[in-house]
């Protein structure tokens, strides 16, 4: 009977049996790594958006409050943006003629908002609730970071459940008065050890069983 099968078909059945087992090792592997890149988070990046708004500017040089932009992040799950005529209050009188601020005016004119970028991404499983960290003691930039230092707004942190759940197990060491919520320059004091705590019981805040359940944030 002639052979079907070349001498070569040994060669390559055995280097298959590590071959195909390790490339698929390497895909996981490649898919973890990009995971928990930047590029696969989000972290550290920011976005082209129609308008370079600068947080830098408007918060930290000339001190606006966060609430005057995001008028629903006290009331609402959702932080809000604001609209055309937020930016009008201010722009129909400064920086009347400045080409850069022509898609605000254009956005004004038309009554067509404008299409921001979202920065901070959820997945559409989370559910997360701005309200409720606010008035449980969680400033603004437990989560954003320096916004006021920041002349394009970008992500950052990560994002990855286990950021979330570091803070879920252990919210004192973030906790705030609430007067200092908006307060982007507020750092723990140096007895945050024995303030925390007593700020957790304070609020209310749940135990950590309930805190890190996975019902609490996947609905």
């Amino acid at each position: 009977m002639p052979q079907i099968f070349p001498r070569s078909a040994n060669t390559l059945a055995r280097v298959s049996v590590f071959g195909v087992p390790l490339f698929a090792c390497f895909v996981l592997w490649a898919c973890f790594i990009y995971g928990r890149s930047s590029y696969g988070t989000g972290e550290g990046l920011d976005r082209v958006q129609p308008v370079p708004f600068s947080h830098e500017h408007h918060v930290g040089v000339l001190g606006i409050d966060c609430r005057y932009c995001h008028t629903s992040v006290e009331n609402s799950s959702y932080a809000g943006l604001p609209p055309t005529k937020t930016c009008m209050n201010c722009h129909s009188q400064i920086w009347v003629g400045s080409q850069m601020l022509e898609p605000v005016r254009e956005s004004y004119r038309t009554n067509r908002s404008l299409t921001w970028q979202r920065v901070y991404n959820l997945p559409g499983f989370v559910y997360f609730d701005h309200s409720i960290h606010v008035h449980k003691g969680v400033g603004c930039t437990s989560c954003h970071g320096r916004i006021d230092e920041m002349p394009f707004t970008y992500q950052q942190p990560s994002l990855l459940m286990e950021w979330c759940l570091d803070c879920h197990r252990n919210p004192a060491p973030n906790l705030r008065p609430l007067d200092d919520i908006f307060n982007v320059k507020w750092r723990p004091p140096v007895d945050q050890a024995e303030r925390g705590p007593e700020l957790a019981e304070q609020y209310d805040i749940r135990d950590p069983r309930y805190m890190t359940s996975c019902t609490t944030c996947h609905r």
